[in-house]
């Protein structure tokens, strides 16, 4: 599994159960939130439409629930049996494991598994496990069918009755319950070669072939993927039997590279040059040009050698297209995730998660911190992750080191790590999305990014930012057009504060204040309520909206005449209407602030603006 299984309870009853299981197999509690008042990993409040999001994201489900409630909720959801996540359902006291989705995906042996943690039964009900001991509709990780649709008659034949023989070599065939026999009915063939699938049978390609790409510095994707296939075809091998693209370092971040790897729906690995050199005695065309241009005599033939090894060969020596190089070798055994060889291309995943609550977390987030190695950032927002930081790698920061926080989570994706970049609220808004593109636009050097890091795949991902969620706390004081300024004088000099806000004043925007007050910096809150009472009425709302989201929240409004800078810390966003914004107090008492749009002016005319996307 690529990921940790959702554990479904719908009552605190089944939660002892849960813990167990994912304690054991490191999954995720998922709790009905109106039944739960325990902590639990994650919380919901519709059924449905959770598990429904879970399922179609790919994601392992254990639900403790009925077996009839489970398949009822999923029944729309499902359309290709061979794409299905896995979906267990378990008894509350654990007695019976049913795998109702998924069996051939890993549903039937997590079934197993669990059974054995809870000493419950696992009701495998799929023939073919039962009697074959093998799914050969599924074969293992490293492993291809190339012709699924005669799987279930092959199954059938052979439960029915008949033998197989398996013409070629493969360790999960002939160490299976399999009836097998030199003269079988059924073959199951084994090859990495352009074949025809047995007539009364199944063909399997192991992924045990490695593509050595070597490529100009913006070489055309599509160049380099004709070169691999005519290579393939040359040499008669299958593309299904492609396990891995392998390439130089330097070329980690290559389009061309990445184009030929998402073809063939395989990973990267990319190798220093002097692990290349090294793969010279056994080079077919080493060339001193190259070796001049990037330190090693062969970047095809020698990433294709380095991947699989000494025990391997290369069996499709260099061609060449007008700007790429592909060659061929063959591993002793298929690639697996976990005996890839080389360095992955680094990722960095820049991620703001809001006010740090679940509710206020995107998935996406949430779903790029799951899948990192390591999360850098300052230790409170660490924290505020919660059970998602589960098992990561934790690089904690204090604050004013954000450069050196920055740095670091680079120089870690640099080095083939997945590296998640936590910021609270949104990633790129006073916040170290920025940070990034900086580093990355300064000249190398003695304090630049090191070559690794330079090269590494980024993502940026966006979260509720403070300025969103103090709006939406307080009603709508976002109607009309706004703007953001930081009063913090650290990296932007007083002067250029003081004309935004002046220009702001004289635009009459909705200002929301970031840093306002610091323990030191206590005038430039007070200087700017003053320059905007020139501009709006002393009766302007104010919003000031503290730990958002968060333990403490407390959102209060004043007037802006009456504005006192000492209500004010350095966890508080201070959010100042426009002339135009008012507040209203509806019947339970509460008042609210909003800044009109100007509906009342299209009075009698058909209101079909937009603006920025938002409908009319």
């Amino acid at each position: 599994m690529t990921q940790s299984p959702a554990i479904i309870i719908l009552s605190e009853a089944a939660l002892p159960m849960a813990r167990r299981i994912a304690r054991a197999t490191g999954g995720e509690v998922h709790g009905l939130a109106r039944r739960i008042t325990e902590t639990v990993d994650v919380t919901f409040t519709d059924i449905g439409q959770h598990l429904g999001g879970l399922f179609g994201a790919g994601r392992t489900i254990v639900a403790l629930m009925a077996s009839g409630a489970v398949i009822r909720l999923l029944a729309p959801q499902l359309a290709d049996k061979h794409a299905e996540p896995p979906v267990v359902a378990v008894a509350e006291d654990g007695s019976a494991v049913v795998p109702l989705l998924g069996g051939h995906h890993g549903g039937n042996d997590l079934a197993r598994e669990i059974a054995s943690i809870v000493d419950g039964f696992a009701a495998i009900t799929t023939a073919g496990d039962l009697k074959l001991g093998v799914a050969l509709d599924q074969p293992p990780e490293g492993w291809t069918l190339a012709n699924r649709e005669d799987a279930k008659q092959v199954m059938a034949d052979l439960v029915a009755g008949k033998t197989a023989r398996i013409d070629g070599e493969a360790g999960w065939l002939t160490g299976s319950g399999l009836p097998l026999s030199a003269d079988g009915d059924v073959v199951l063939a084994v090859s990495n070669k352009v074949v025809s699938p047995p007539a009364n049978g199944l063909l399997y390609h192991p992924k045990d072939l490695v593509l050595g790409i070597g490529c100009e510095r913006g070489a055309a994707g599509d160049e380099a993927l004709t070169l691999a296939l005519d290579t393939l075809a040359q040499a008669g091998l299958s593309p299904r039997s492609v396990g891995l693209v392998a390439s130089i370092d330097v070329k980690a971040d290559e389009t061309a590279v990445h184009h030929v790897a998402r073809h063939f729906g395989c990973p990267v690995r990319v190798f220093d040059a002097a692990t290349l050199e090294a793969q010279t005695p056994r080079l077919k065309n080493p060339s001193d040009i190259v070796f001049a241009e990037v330190g090693c005599h062969g970047v095809a033939e020698g990433a294709a050698l380095a991947a699989v090894g000494a025990s391997g060969e290369l069996i499709a020596e260099k061609r060449k297209s007008r700007r790429a190089t592909c060659a061929i070798a063959q591993a002793p055994q298929p690639f697996t995730e976990a005996t890839l060889p080389g360095r992955a291309r680094g990722r960095l995943m820049v991620v703001g998660i809001g006010p740090g609550s679940d509710g206020w977390r995107s998935p996406e987030v949430s779903s790029m911190v799951a899948a990192s190695t390591d999360l850098v950032g300052y230790s409170l927002y660490l924290d505020l992750l919660g059970p998602l930081a589960k098992g990561k790698a934790r690089h904690d920061f204090d604050l004013g080191k954000e450069e050196a926080r920055v740095r670091h989570a680079m120089e870690l994706a640099g080095g083939g790590r997945s590296v998640a970049l936590v910021c609270s609220g949104d990633a790129g808004i006073y916040a170290m999305a920025t940070l990034v593109f900086e580093l990355l636009d300064k000249a190398e050097g003695p304090e630049g990014l090191t070559d690794a890091a330079r090269r590494i795949e980024i993502a940026v991902s966006p979260g509720i930012s403070a300025l969103q969620a103090a709006a939406a706390r307080a009603g709508a004081p976002l109607g009309h057009d706004f703007c953001t300024i930081s009063l913090s004088d650290l990296l932007t000099p007083w002067e250029d504060i003081k004309r935004r806000v002046t220009a702001a004043g004289e635009g009459d925007f909705v200002i929301a204040f970031y840093n306002p007050v610091s323990k030191k910096r206590r005038t430039q809150l007070a200087w700017a309520r003053d320059k905007l009472l020139k501009h709006r009425p002393a009766s302007t709302p104010v919003i000031l909206a503290t730990n958002l989201g968060r333990e403490g929240e407390l959102i209060r409004i004043a007037a802006l005449g009456s504005l006192n800078v000492d209500d004010v810390d350095m966890l508080t966003v201070v959010v100042v209407g426009s002339s135009n914004s008012s507040t209203v107090t509806t019947g339970d008492g509460r008042t609210w602030v909003y800044t009109p749009r100007g509906y009342a002016r299209k009075e009698g005319t058909a209101m079909t603006n937009t603006i920025a996307g938002d409908a009319a």
